[in-house]
Protein backbone atom coordinates (compact mmCIF):
# COMPACT_ATOMS: atom_id res chain seq x y z
CA UNK A 1 0.00 0.00 0.00
CA UNK A 2 2.88 2.43 0.70
CA UNK A 3 4.41 1.51 -2.41
CA UNK A 4 1.07 1.97 -4.36
CA UNK A 5 0.33 5.45 -2.30
CA UNK A 6 4.06 6.96 -3.06
CA UNK A 7 4.36 6.17 -6.65
CA UNK A 8 1.01 7.57 -7.60
CA UNK A 9 0.86 10.31 -5.02
CA UNK A 10 -2.58 9.81 -3.97
CA UNK A 11 -4.46 7.56 -1.68
CA UNK A 12 -7.10 7.45 -3.39
CA UNK A 13 -5.62 6.20 -6.68
CA UNK A 14 -3.33 3.28 -4.60
CA UNK A 15 -6.65 1.89 -3.48
CA UNK A 16 -8.32 2.20 -6.64
CA UNK A 17 -4.96 0.20 -8.18
CA UNK A 18 -5.18 -2.49 -5.61
CA UNK A 19 -9.05 -3.04 -4.90
CA UNK A 20 -9.08 -1.23 -1.40
CA UNK A 21 -10.48 1.38 -0.05
CA UNK A 22 -8.60 4.82 1.19
CA UNK A 23 -10.09 4.55 4.30
CA UNK A 24 -8.04 1.50 4.73
CA UNK A 25 -4.98 2.58 2.59
CA UNK A 26 -4.14 5.42 4.80
CA UNK A 27 -5.17 3.95 8.14
CA UNK A 28 -2.03 1.46 7.11
CA UNK A 29 0.43 4.18 5.73
CA UNK A 30 -0.87 5.25 9.25
CA UNK A 31 0.35 2.69 11.17
CA UNK A 32 3.56 2.33 9.40
CA UNK A 33 4.21 5.83 9.88
CA UNK A 34 3.98 5.13 13.74
CA UNK A 35 6.08 2.06 13.55
CA UNK A 36 8.48 3.33 12.34
CA UNK A 37 8.29 7.10 13.93
CA UNK A 38 8.43 9.31 10.94
CA UNK A 39 6.10 10.87 9.14
CA UNK A 40 6.55 9.09 5.27
CA UNK A 41 3.86 11.45 3.52
CA UNK A 42 2.79 15.10 3.56
CA UNK A 43 -1.03 15.50 3.16
CA UNK A 44 -2.49 18.41 0.96
CA UNK A 45 -5.17 18.46 -1.13
CA UNK A 46 -4.38 17.50 -4.21
CA UNK A 47 -3.31 14.66 -2.94
CA UNK A 48 0.60 13.32 -1.00
CA UNK A 49 3.91 13.66 -1.49
CA UNK A 50 6.76 12.51 0.22
CA UNK A 51 9.01 13.31 3.10
CA UNK A 52 12.86 12.77 3.06
CA UNK A 53 12.37 10.10 4.90
CA UNK A 54 9.33 8.78 2.58
CA UNK A 55 11.68 8.71 -0.45
CA UNK A 56 14.41 6.68 1.47
CA UNK A 57 12.07 4.04 2.09
CA UNK A 58 10.55 4.06 -1.31
CA UNK A 59 13.68 3.30 -2.80
CA UNK A 60 14.27 0.65 -0.67
CA UNK A 61 10.49 -0.61 -1.14
CA UNK A 62 10.57 -0.59 -5.12
CA UNK A 63 14.48 -2.27 -5.47
CA UNK A 64 12.69 -5.04 -2.66
CA UNK A 65 9.56 -5.18 -5.15
CA UNK A 66 11.89 -5.48 -8.37
CA UNK A 67 13.86 -8.14 -7.09
CA UNK A 68 10.66 -9.96 -5.47
CA UNK A 69 9.21 -9.78 -9.24
CA UNK A 70 12.22 -11.10 -10.84
CA UNK A 71 12.66 -13.96 -8.47
CA UNK A 72 8.80 -14.77 -9.17
CA UNK A 73 8.92 -14.68 -12.77
CA UNK A 74 12.17 -16.42 -13.16
CA UNK A 75 10.17 -19.27 -10.51
CA UNK A 76 7.26 -19.41 -13.27
CA UNK A 77 8.75 -19.51 -16.19
CA UNK A 78 11.12 -22.45 -15.33
CA UNK A 79 8.31 -24.48 -14.17
CA UNK A 80 5.81 -23.09 -16.93
CA UNK A 81 4.95 -25.88 -19.53
CA UNK A 82 6.38 -24.79 -23.04
CA UNK A 83 3.51 -23.18 -23.92
CA UNK A 84 4.03 -20.62 -21.26
CA UNK A 85 7.42 -20.02 -21.99
CA UNK A 86 6.53 -18.60 -25.90
CA UNK A 87 5.47 -14.29 -26.44
CA UNK A 88 4.67 -13.47 -30.02
CA UNK A 89 4.55 -9.89 -29.77
CA UNK A 90 3.12 -7.84 -33.46
CA UNK A 91 3.91 -4.13 -33.85
CA UNK A 92 5.27 -1.71 -35.98
CA UNK A 93 8.80 -1.03 -37.79
CA UNK A 94 9.24 1.96 -35.62
CA UNK A 95 8.72 0.63 -32.31
CA UNK A 96 10.13 -2.20 -32.69
CA UNK A 97 13.44 -0.59 -34.21
CA UNK A 98 13.63 2.58 -31.68
CA UNK A 99 12.02 1.75 -28.51
CA UNK A 100 11.62 -2.15 -27.79
CA UNK A 101 14.89 -3.46 -29.64
CA UNK A 102 17.37 -0.94 -27.31
CA UNK A 103 14.92 -2.14 -23.87
CA UNK A 104 14.50 -5.99 -24.67
CA UNK A 105 17.63 -7.40 -23.23
CA UNK A 106 16.22 -6.11 -20.03
CA UNK A 107 13.33 -8.15 -20.25
CA UNK A 108 15.61 -10.92 -21.15
CA UNK A 109 17.05 -10.86 -18.66
CA UNK A 110 14.08 -10.95 -16.34
CA UNK A 111 12.91 -13.96 -17.86
CA UNK A 112 15.73 -15.70 -19.93
CA UNK A 113 13.81 -18.86 -21.04
CA UNK A 114 11.04 -17.14 -23.00
CA UNK A 115 11.17 -17.19 -26.37
CA UNK A 116 10.23 -13.91 -27.85
CA UNK A 117 8.76 -13.60 -31.54
CA UNK A 118 8.66 -10.49 -32.92
CA UNK A 119 6.40 -9.70 -36.29
CA UNK A 120 6.53 -6.03 -37.48
CA UNK A 121 3.40 -4.27 -39.61
CA UNK A 122 3.47 -0.71 -40.32
CA UNK A 123 -0.38 -0.69 -39.85
CA UNK A 124 -0.64 -3.07 -36.97
CA UNK A 125 -4.45 -2.32 -36.36
CA UNK A 126 -4.87 -3.61 -39.87
CA UNK A 127 -2.76 -6.49 -39.96
CA UNK A 128 -3.74 -10.20 -39.14
CA UNK A 129 -3.61 -10.35 -35.16
CA UNK A 130 -4.60 -14.19 -34.87
CA UNK A 131 -0.78 -15.69 -34.07
CA UNK A 132 -0.21 -12.57 -31.68
CA UNK A 133 -0.11 -12.71 -28.01
CA UNK A 134 0.45 -9.06 -27.86
CA UNK A 135 -0.02 -6.58 -29.70
CA UNK A 136 1.45 -3.24 -29.89
CA UNK A 137 0.20 -0.48 -32.54
CA UNK A 138 -0.74 2.96 -33.24
CA UNK A 139 -4.36 4.49 -33.51
CA UNK A 140 -7.15 6.03 -31.17
CA UNK A 141 -8.14 3.67 -28.84
CA UNK A 142 -11.93 4.84 -28.51
CA UNK A 143 -12.29 3.98 -32.00
CA UNK A 144 -9.56 1.74 -33.42
CA UNK A 145 -9.40 -0.80 -29.74
CA UNK A 146 -12.95 0.58 -28.62
CA UNK A 147 -13.68 -2.16 -25.81
CA UNK A 148 -11.08 -4.49 -25.87
CA UNK A 149 -8.82 -3.75 -22.50
CA UNK A 150 -6.40 -1.30 -24.63
CA UNK A 151 -4.00 0.39 -22.57
CA UNK A 152 -2.51 3.44 -23.96
CA UNK A 153 1.35 3.67 -23.59
CA UNK A 154 2.29 6.76 -25.16
CA UNK A 155 0.36 9.95 -26.25
CA UNK A 156 0.90 10.53 -30.04
CA UNK A 157 3.89 13.84 -29.50
CA UNK A 158 5.34 14.98 -32.74
CA UNK A 159 8.01 17.47 -33.78
CA UNK A 160 10.15 17.66 -37.09
CA UNK A 161 13.71 16.54 -37.07
CA UNK A 162 16.24 16.52 -39.03
CA UNK A 163 20.57 15.50 -39.23
CA UNK A 164 22.69 18.30 -38.15
CA UNK A 165 24.56 17.89 -41.85
CA UNK A 166 20.66 19.09 -42.97
CA UNK A 167 20.59 21.74 -40.72
CA UNK A 168 23.91 23.30 -41.16
CA UNK A 169 22.76 23.50 -45.14
CA UNK A 170 19.57 24.94 -44.53
CA UNK A 171 20.06 27.17 -41.32
CA UNK A 172 17.84 26.45 -38.50
CA UNK A 173 13.78 27.66 -39.24
CA UNK A 174 12.53 30.31 -36.36
CA UNK A 175 8.99 29.47 -37.09
CA UNK A 176 6.70 26.45 -38.68
CA UNK A 177 6.39 28.17 -41.94
CA UNK A 178 9.91 28.22 -42.61
CA UNK A 179 9.68 24.48 -43.32
CA UNK A 180 7.29 24.41 -46.43
CA UNK A 181 10.07 25.41 -48.84
CA UNK A 182 12.43 22.53 -47.05
CA UNK A 183 12.41 18.98 -48.30
CA UNK A 184 10.09 16.69 -46.32
CA UNK A 185 10.05 13.21 -45.36
CA UNK A 186 6.49 11.30 -45.43
CA UNK A 187 4.92 8.20 -44.02
CA UNK A 188 2.81 6.80 -46.24
CA UNK A 189 -0.90 7.59 -44.56
CA UNK A 190 -3.35 4.57 -43.67
CA UNK A 191 -7.59 5.42 -44.48
CA UNK A 192 -8.27 6.55 -41.76
CA UNK A 193 -5.79 7.77 -40.76
CA UNK A 194 -4.21 6.95 -37.47
CA UNK A 195 -1.17 9.32 -37.30
CA UNK A 196 -0.37 12.46 -37.75
CA UNK A 197 0.34 13.43 -41.53
CA UNK A 198 2.22 16.81 -42.34
CA UNK A 199 -0.73 18.03 -43.35
CA UNK A 200 -1.72 17.79 -39.77
CA UNK A 201 1.50 19.25 -38.03
CA UNK A 202 1.00 22.34 -40.92
CA UNK A 203 -3.01 22.95 -40.01
CA UNK A 204 -2.25 22.76 -36.09
CA UNK A 205 0.04 25.95 -36.79
CA UNK A 206 -2.88 27.38 -39.20
CA UNK A 207 -0.66 26.68 -42.21
CA UNK A 208 -1.55 24.60 -45.80
CA UNK A 209 1.05 22.37 -46.33
CA UNK A 210 3.05 21.82 -49.57
CA UNK A 211 2.53 19.07 -51.85
CA UNK A 212 3.52 15.61 -50.81
CA UNK A 213 5.00 15.17 -54.29
CA UNK A 214 7.69 17.94 -53.36
CA UNK A 215 9.28 15.37 -50.50
CA UNK A 216 9.90 11.35 -50.30
CA UNK A 217 7.49 8.62 -49.26
CA UNK A 218 8.50 6.06 -47.89
CA UNK A 219 6.23 3.32 -45.98
CA UNK A 220 8.37 2.53 -43.25
CA UNK A 221 8.73 5.28 -40.46
CA UNK A 222 12.22 3.00 -39.91
CA UNK A 223 12.99 4.44 -43.48
CA UNK A 224 11.88 7.73 -42.74
CA UNK A 225 13.97 8.25 -39.72
CA UNK A 226 16.78 6.65 -42.05
CA UNK A 227 16.80 9.68 -44.49
CA UNK A 228 16.75 12.09 -42.48
CA UNK A 229 20.10 10.84 -40.52
CA UNK A 230 21.45 10.91 -43.95
CA UNK A 231 20.45 14.84 -44.35
CA UNK A 232 17.87 13.76 -47.36
CA UNK A 233 14.88 16.25 -45.43
CA UNK A 234 13.13 17.03 -42.22
CA UNK A 235 10.86 14.39 -40.91
CA UNK A 236 8.03 14.34 -38.32
CA UNK A 237 9.67 12.39 -35.06
CA UNK A 238 7.29 10.45 -32.74
CA UNK A 239 8.88 10.65 -29.04
CA UNK A 240 9.79 8.36 -27.67
CA UNK A 241 10.61 6.46 -30.90
CA UNK A 242 13.33 9.35 -31.52
CA UNK A 243 14.43 10.46 -27.86
CA UNK A 244 17.80 8.02 -28.27
CA UNK A 245 18.57 9.66 -31.83
CA UNK A 246 18.11 13.24 -30.27
CA UNK A 247 20.04 12.60 -27.63
CA UNK A 248 23.07 11.09 -29.52
CA UNK A 249 22.57 13.88 -31.92
CA UNK A 250 22.51 11.80 -34.96
CA UNK A 251 18.99 14.22 -35.14
CA UNK A 252 17.74 17.89 -33.55
CA UNK A 253 14.40 18.56 -32.91
CA UNK A 254 13.42 21.96 -34.76
CA UNK A 255 10.70 23.64 -32.52
CA UNK A 256 10.36 23.29 -28.50
CA UNK A 257 6.49 22.88 -28.33
CA UNK A 258 5.25 19.37 -29.83
CA UNK A 259 2.07 18.86 -31.30
CA UNK A 260 0.16 16.61 -29.41
CA UNK A 261 -2.88 14.41 -30.30
CA UNK A 262 -5.37 12.20 -28.93
CA UNK A 263 -3.62 8.94 -30.73
CA UNK A 264 -0.77 7.08 -29.50
CA UNK A 265 0.68 3.70 -29.16
CA UNK A 266 -1.52 1.06 -27.71
CA UNK A 267 -1.16 -2.04 -26.21
CA UNK A 268 -3.68 -4.94 -26.26
CA UNK A 269 -3.49 -8.93 -25.34
CA UNK A 270 -6.18 -10.45 -27.58
CA UNK A 271 -5.17 -13.72 -26.46
CA UNK A 272 -5.15 -16.11 -23.45
CA UNK A 273 -2.85 -14.77 -20.47
CA UNK A 274 0.24 -17.08 -20.28
CA UNK A 275 2.56 -16.66 -18.14
CA UNK A 276 5.23 -15.11 -20.30
CA UNK A 277 2.52 -12.85 -21.60
CA UNK A 278 1.59 -11.65 -17.95
CA UNK A 279 5.53 -10.97 -17.50
CA UNK A 280 5.56 -8.95 -20.65
CA UNK A 281 3.24 -6.68 -20.09
CA UNK A 282 4.15 -5.87 -16.52
CA UNK A 283 7.46 -5.42 -17.62
CA UNK A 284 6.17 -3.05 -20.96
CA UNK A 285 4.28 -1.18 -18.50
CA UNK A 286 6.60 -0.15 -15.49
CA UNK A 287 8.78 0.70 -18.72
CA UNK A 288 6.32 2.95 -20.50
CA UNK A 289 5.11 4.48 -16.73
CA UNK A 290 1.86 3.35 -17.00
CA UNK A 291 -0.02 2.17 -13.31
CA UNK A 292 -0.84 -1.41 -14.51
Amino acid sequence: MFESAARLASFTAAARELGSTQPAVSQRVVQLEENLGAPLFERGHRGVTLTEDGVRLFEAVRQSLDTIRIATNDIRARHAAPAQRSLNLLTDFGFATYWLMPRLSQFKALMPDVDVKITTAQDVLAADHDHADIVIGFGHAATDWAGRGTVKLFPEQVTPVCSPAFLARHGKPGRPSDLINLPLLHLEPTNPERWLSWHGWFAAHGLAAPPAHRGITFNSYGFVAHAAIMGQGVALGWAPLVDELVASGQLIQLFDTPVTTDGGYLLNAPRAQTTAVCAFREWLLVECGVAA
